[in-house]
Formats: C-alpha cells, sequence, structure tokens
C-alpha cells in the first residue's frame, strides 16, 4: 500500500481538511535557517470547537467498542505510517535536522508500538476484570456481587515533542495508548515539525476509514503559540492529557488543568538530568571503557534525549583522573550536532552559559556553535561541595553536555545523591566487589527514579511491557505511571465498579461465560475460566 499527501498547511478535524483565518506557522529547517512550506494555519476557537464535538460523538459511538475494532484501528495505522513511505522521512529531516538511519529506527519503534498495543487489547487482560460474587448468606449482611475493570474516560489532549517527532510524535506513544484504551485524540501540532505531524493525520485518517470507525477519534490542530494549545486543555469536554516537553511548558499545562472547574489529569513528562554514578572499583576496573560508553550516550542525538546522562558522580583519585582524561578526549572528538530547532538552540546556549557562569566550574571542552543551530559538545567538571551550594547545576541541560561531579569520598557521593529531585533514570557502575555499596546507593536512588541501570547507560529505551518511563516530580506529574511501555494504557481509563448487576448488561469482560476468553480475578483466584 502507498499513501500519498500532499502538505496542505490545514487542519485535520473529523476526516477534513480545515484552513482558518490568521496567523499561523512555517516549519523551519534547523541546519539552514531557511523556512520551509507550506504556510500552516493557526486554528481558532471554532476549530477547538469541532474537534471536541466529533470527539464526543465518536466516545459516544465506540466506547464499548469490542478489543478486536480497537486492535485493528492500531494495526491499520502502523500500515498507513509505513506507507507514507520515503516522503515522511525526508520531511522530518527538513524539520529536525535528524538523519535518516535514526528516523528509520524511530518509524520502526512508532509502528512497533502501534502493535504491541494491538497485542495487548486483543488479549484482553489489561483491563484487570475483578469479581467478587454475592453471598447472601453471609452474615450479620449479606455480600453483594461486585465487579471491576479499567474502561476509556473519553477525549484525550497529546501534545507532541520535538526531540521525537514519530515515537513522541502525532502518531506516537501517547495517542497510540489512547487509542488503545479506547478513547479519542486531539493532537496539538508541534510547530517545529507540522508538516510531519499532518502526515501523520492523513495515516490515522486513512486507518480511521479503513477499519470504518467514526472519524472523529483524531483530529489534528495546528498552532503558531500557546493559545490554543491552552484552549484544548481547558475545553470542558477534555478528560486528560499526554505531554512531553520542557519543565516550564509541562508544569503550566499541569496548572491550567488543576485550575478547571473539573480538574483533569495531565501525564507530562518533563526531562531528567539522569544522574549516573561511578562506584570506585567500576572506574578501577574499566574506568575507559566506562568513559567511552558514557560520551556516547551524552552524545547521541545531540544530547537530545530526554534520558540523556547529564550528571556523573565519581571518586576523586588516579583511575578518576584516567576516565577523565579519556571522556574529555572522546567529547572532543565528537562532531557537531544539528539540535532541533532554534528554540532548543537557544535554551541549550542558555542552559550551557548558566553552568559556565557558577563558581569553581572546570571547562573540560568547550563546545561552540557554528551555523543556524549546529553544536560540537562541551564537557564541565565541579566540586561536589560547590554542586550541593549552587542548585541551578541540578537543572537539565538540553543538548551534548555533560557534569562531571568530583567527590572526596563515597559519602559525599551519597549526600550528593541524596540531595537529587525525580529523575525518569539512575545509573550505577559497580566494581565485582561492590554489590553492598551498590545496593546502598540503588535504595537511595530508587526513591527518586523511574528506572534503575546497572553497569550501561540510560539513552536507549526499550517498548515492552515491564518499561517505565516515568518517574517523581520534576521528571514527570505523575510517577504512578509511565509514558513507555504496556502501562502507559492506563493513564487513559479510570476503574469502574458494577454491584448487583445483571449479566447482561455488564460489560463482556465481566460477564460470567466470559467471552472474551481473559484472566479474570474471581473471589480473589486468578483464571480463564467461566463462572
Amino acid at each position: 500500500m502507498s499513501l500519498a499527501h500532499t502538505l496542505t498547511g490545514r487542519h485535520l478535524i473529523a476526516g477534513e481538511w480545515v484552513a482558518s483565518a490568521g496567523a499561523g506557522v512555517r516549519a523551519v529547517d534547523p541546519a539552514t535557517g531557511v523556512p520551509l512550506e507550506p504556510f500552516f494555519y493557526q486554528a481558532g476557537m471554532a476549530e477547538v470547537e469541532w474537534a471536541f464535538h466529533e470527539a464526543t460523538e465518536a466516545f459516544r459511538q465506540t466506547r464499548s467498542l469490542p478489543p478486536e475494532g480497537r486492535a485493528r484501528l492500531l494495526e491499520a495505522l502502523a500500515e498507513s505510517i509505513l506507507a507514507l513511505d520515503h516522503p515522511l522521512i525526508a520531511r522530518a529531516q527538513q524539520e529536525s535536522g535528524l538523519p535518516e538511519a535514526r528516523l528509520l529506527s524511530e518509524r520502526a519503534r512508532t509502528c512497533n508500538q502501534l502493535r504491541m498495543f494491538a497485542e495487548l487489547v486483543r488479549e484482553g487482560s489489561w483491563v484487570e476484570a475483578v469479581i467478587d460474587t454475592a453471598d447472601p448468606e453471609r452474615t450479620p449482611l449479606p455480600k453483594p456481587d461486585v465487579r471491576r475493570m479499567h474502561m476509556p474516560i473519553g477525549p484525550v489532549v497529546v501534545f507532541d515533542a520535538s526531540n521525537f517527532p514519530f515515537a513522541f510524535g502525532a502518531c506516537g506513544g501517547d495517542t497510540a495508548s489512547a487509542l488503545a484504551a479506547g478513547n479519542p485524540v486531539i493532537v496539538k501540532a508541534h510547530p517545529a515539525h507540522p508538516g510531519t505531524d499532518e502526515m501523520f493525520a492523513a495515516a490515522a485518517l486513512q486507518a480511521l476509514r479503513e477499519t470504518g470507525l467514526p472519524i472523529g477519534m483524531f483530529s489534528l490542530l495546528h498552532d503558531a503559540g500557546p493559545e490554543i494549545g491552552a484552549a484544548l486543555v481547558k475545553h470542558p469536554a477534555a478528560e486528560a492529557v499526554g505531554f512531553t516537553g520542557s519543565l516550564r511548558a509541562g508544569r503550566a499545562i499541569f496548572d491550567l488543568a488543576a485550575q478547571r472547574p473539573r480538574p483533569i489529569p495531565v501525564f507530562a513528562e518533563m526531562g531528567s538530568v539522569n544522574p549516573l554514578i561511578i562506584l570506585p572499583g567500576a572506574m578501577e576496573e574499566r574506568g575507559e571503557a566506562i568513559a567511552d560508553g558514557l560520551a556516547q550516550s551524552v552524545t547521541m542525538g545531540g544530547g537530545q534525549f530526554c534520558t540523556k546522562p547529564g550528571l556523573a558522580f565519581y571518586v576523586a583519585g588516579e583511575p578518576g583522573e584516567r576516565f577523565k582524561a579519556r571522556l574529555t578526549e572522546r567529547i572532543a572528538t565528537t562532531g557537531a550536532t544539528t539540535l532541533l530547532n532554534a528554540s532548543v538552540a537557544i535554551g541549550y546556549r542558555e542552559a550551557c552559559g548558566r553552568i559556565r557562569s557558577a563558581p569553581g566550574i572546570e571547562i573540560l571542552y568547550a563546545g561552540d556553535a557554528s551555523g543556524f543551530a549546529d553544536f560540537t559538545p562541551s564537557l564541565y567538571q565541579v566540586s561536589a561541595r560547590l554542586w550541593r551550594e549552587h542548585p541551578e547545576l541540578r537543572e537539565e541541560a538540553f543538548g551534548p553536555s555533560a557534569l562531571l561531579i568530583r567527590c572526596d569520598s563515597l559519602k559525599e557521593m551519597r549526600a550528593c545523591v541524596e540531595t537529587l529531585e525525580g529523575q525518569l533514570t539512575g545509573t550505577i557502575h559497580m566494581g565485582a566487589a561492590e554489590l553492598q555499596t551498590a545496593s546502598e546507593f540503588a535504595e537511595i536512588l530508587s526513591a527518586r527514579v523511574g528506572r534503575l541501570i546497572f553497569n550501561g547507560y540510560p539513552t536507549g529505551v526499550e517498548v515492552c511491557h515491564a518499561m517505565v518511563h516515568g518517574g517523581p516530580y520534576p521528571a514527570t506529574t505523575a510517577p504512578q505511571t509511565t509514558s513507555v511501555g504496556a502501562l502507559a494504557i492506563r493513564r487513559f481509563t479510570r476503574p469502574v465498579a458494577w454491584q448487583n448487576a445483571p449479566d447482561l448488561l455488564l460489560p463482556p469482560a465481566l460477564q460470567n461465560a466470559n467471552p472474551l476468553k481473559i484472566r479474570r480475578m474471581v473471589n480473589g483466584e486468578w483464571t480463564d475460566r467461566a463462572i
């Protein structure tokens, strides 16, 4: 199948490509600074109202859709994305500066996560059906029949991310998990890659048409500023928000949602410094190898991964000096990277300036800017004492840089780690005889991160059932959830219980005959048998 789509600069609302009057935005090639065609219209309140009206009607029609229907939609969407073929890759390259190989890999991840959710929905046990049957003979009061499962919540607003235009884009993980749960999605396109988003919207429309589902299940709106995003969050029909981006923007969205007359949840992933701890034994045994891996992880994707290890703690000594020298050498020989857009470039330049102006900062390698948004990586070092005294050094620098924290002892390293706020990841490199010490640091880190890595690097997030891509605030606004992996579907559901309901009025997952053949907890025991 081939899906050709000519960019229009329009919104997609319930199957129609809609132009609106007034302001708008053009994407800019970050490698050259040259604006790209076409002009993308900014949505207005009329488009917001229309999108929510269609989404609400679509939800009314599909909230009880059998799992097979949702699975088929997700699989059709994956096929439609692949059918966009090279023009999708080419447009994303123009808008993001990311290389073709990276985008091909990210497209595969995007399609694989859609298929993963299709399998999850088709298997069905994710709804966690729980049945406690009645006992009319119980004393002093009869026991009622109570049955519970997860249900979809309604229209979900998705803000896509700049650093993963596919995997966290218009049809990325937030959209995939929301659709899998049975919810319509309204996507606020990213102004840095609006053409890529429009092409994804075309794929979503094709998938909806192929499966015969209401086309109001997916809409895409463009916006040159924050106004339409705010209107989407505040709209009374919105039931939840998915966001990946900066702490400042994520917190603003979270506050808007909390200030509504009826607050709604915001599942915002807002970045992280992802501390990496190198214990003395690991430094002695393989310090230079750790330096090689760390350099690669720091500069991967231009340091524009939310899992980039931005801080590395080590204990001073000769092995540490060899590590530092090797890491500096690797950073210095890494070429320039085109950052995603001008906004990211400005933010990165400001973050590096903040680090350099802090007291006691040693510049191990001073990266430089060239071209419109090209940067070579930077590496800095500071003492543990000064790092603890200057909280600004704990802030994320989104781009190809890292800060080493030199500690005088393990005790001082532990004191540093205990001051960390919530993070997406934490990494421990341990030596062969450091199990106990690693355990102590793991206990500290596990209270502060969503994922612990041992003897590895945090970049590269496996899309699987066990993955947690989340963490305590300020890494996310919802530390009980994840934005990657099968568990992400739970964000866009709520548990509902039925008490003493006639069997025919129950959802299939809770009916006595178990027509879906799913695994359920019945009176405290897991079983796939009928009652």
